[in-house]
């Protein structure tokens, strides 16, 4: 492999904000610039509110081109030139604008639904036919089964109408080289169109489409290949562009998370060559780290043979029109079983995990209980006050006490939580340079962000959208990590805590079906006990 080659391709390829908006065009392995909602939100210059006709006339000229290839793709019967036909589709989608292209997706979901005169029709006659002697169960005799060749005839074809004539083109694409590809794509383009818009028509062509990618995207269609530095370049450039949890920094910081005391796994798909679905990776290490510069930068790799723990520290999806479809699941199943059979030192599977959704609810929080204490004068009012009914003092006296003996010139404020909400909203973080506010906030951060991972719902699950994923993947809360991430995106995001998620093999199906089942989460006493 020409390394030369490959460093001057990641400098150009180098994403440390969000690599996950490159897409790969279904046709070929070139990088299209094809961001679902680049095109759409582009600004325009000033035309004096019109547009040029010509133009107009070209972009409607070019989207009934793509509409009527569409049609095509769905009306005609299979015939030699059906593949041609799904080509001419897809390099067209590509070249409308982000306006058209969702015109063109409701064009599809309205114009290609399901015919529901023929359903409530076929209902219709399927409860006028009375089973013999009034029987809802199964019959028998030769008598009865002759009767019931009525029911089999309506329940086949209110099977076959319920179906909507889209299911024809996505079919069709799905067995089209490169078709699968595209039908992610188109896909990201749906969800995109549901962000600015919620239209059910829309919402249930993704629903279907989804359904379809789950049924042909399914563990047994995937192969698991453990991405090492013998690669090809182009593979490893992708890894680069997709890590979307610890942006990788150069080529050494590459070679590194792919050498020894490190794996890297990702899916991969035979219609979609070379081009990893979503990859995992893991550190192998003497136990579970409690920094990601422990992973990272700090230490040399130890003898592997040495290693009890396979620490997760990183999964990235690479593609926007897969979201909703959980392959991390079996993906992280299939590796710890994976390494269990290679490896049979390694006894602990756990990860380190970001918490993402923290400081958004802690600054929420703060603020709302602020402005109740300011609007209700909290501090001089009866116990018997209004307001009392709706404020939670989110910080013990010992805590607020502490913050506000710290908070010297960097912070003002009425009592605690407004002193606390005003040190952490700055982007500048300066908290973190200070030992003294770091050891008055550490107490009252830890506490709360137990309360968030562990208390904290959304229709009865984890409100944290990484704690949701491993929750119902069946791992347990382990342990909160303090200042674990120092960068950045760990201050923004959690005030730099992290936590270990544990995944027990004898234990996954159990804990993955109490948190399914009654949105019970499992931790350890030491998570638990913040909240005691």
């Amino acid at each position: 492999m020409n390394k030369k080659a490959l460093a001057i391709l990641m400098r150009a390829r180098m994403r440390p904000n969000n690599p996950s908006k490159l897409v790969f065009s279904p046709l070929s392995n070139e990088v299209n610039q094809m961001l679902p909602n680049s095109q759409g939100n582009q600004s325009r210059p000033n035309m004096e509110h019109y547009e040029d006709e010509n133009e107009k006339l070209n972009k409607q000229r070019s989207f009934e081109v793509v509409r009527e290839s569409m049609h095509s793709a769905i009306s005609m019967n299979k015939t030699e030139v059906l593949d041609t036909v799904l080509n001419d589709f897809s390099e067209g989608y590509f070249s409308l604008s982000f306006e058209n292209r969702t015109k063109l997706l409701l064009t599809l979901a309205k114009e290609y639904d399901l015919n529901r005169t023929q359903v409530r029709e076929l209902i219709k006659q399927y409860l006028g036919i009375q089973l013999p002697n009034g029987n809802e169960g199964q019959s028998g005799g030769v008598e009865d089964e002759a009767f019931l060749s009525t029911f089999y005839r309506i329940e086949r074809n209110l099977r076959h109408s319920l179906k909507p004539v889209y299911e024809i083109l996505f079919e069709r694409l799905n067995t089209h080289p490169g078709g699968l590809m595209f039908l992610t794509i188109l896909r990201a383009d749906i969800l995109s169109s549901l962000t600015e818009e919620n239209i059910p028509s829309l919402r249930a062509l993704d629903s279907y489409l989804k359904e379809k990618l789950c049924t042909w995207l399914s563990p047994a269609a995937l192969e698991l290949h453990q991405i090492t530095w013998d690669d090809p370049a182009s593979l490893l450039e992708k890894i680069v562009a997709y890590e979307a949890v610890h942006p990788i920094s150069n080529l050494i910081d590459l070679k590194r998370r792919l050498g020894v005391g490190h794996r890297c796994f990702g899916y991969f798909h035979s219609a979609i060559p070379g081009e990893p679905l979503i990859f995992i990776e893991v550190a192998l290490l003497k136990n579970v780290a409690q920094t990601i510069q422990e992973v990272l930068w700090d230490h040399p790799p130890i003898p592997e043979s040495e290693a009890t723990c396979a620490l997760f520290y990183s999964i990235s999806s690479t593609q926007p029109g897969l979201a909703g479809i959980n392959l991390g699941k079996f993906l992280i199943k299939r590796v710890i079983t994976l390494v269990k059979r290679d490896m049979p030192h390694i006894s602990v599977f756990a990860t380190l995990s970001p918490i993402p959704g923290f400081m958004q609810w802690l600054l929420s929080k703060l603020a709302s209980q602020s402005k109740l204490a300011q609007a209700e004068d909290i501090s001089n009012s009866s116990t018997d006050g209004f307001g009392l009914t709706f404020y939670e003092n989110l910080l013990e006296p010992e805590e607020e006490k502490a913050l506000i003996d710290s908070s010297g010139d960097l912070a003002a404020g009425e009592n605690g939580m407004e002193i606390m909400l005003n040190l952490l909203t700055p982007t500048t973080h300066e908290w973190a340079n200070s030992a003294k506010l770091l050891s008055a906030l550490r107490p009252p951060l830890l506490r709360l962000c137990a309360r968030y991972l562990l208390q904290e719902k959304k229709r009865g699950k984890a409100l944290d959208s990484v704690a949701n994923f491993h929750l119902q993947n069946g791992a347990m809360v382990q342990r909160i990590n303090w200042m674990a991430d120092r960068s950045e995106k760990g201050l923004c995001q959690s005030a730099g805590i992290m936590v270990n998620y544990v995944y027990r093999p004898e234990n996954i199906e159990e804990y993955a079906q109490s948190y399914f089942s009654t949105g019970h989460i499992h931790s350890s006493y030491d998570v638990r006990r913040y909240l005691s």
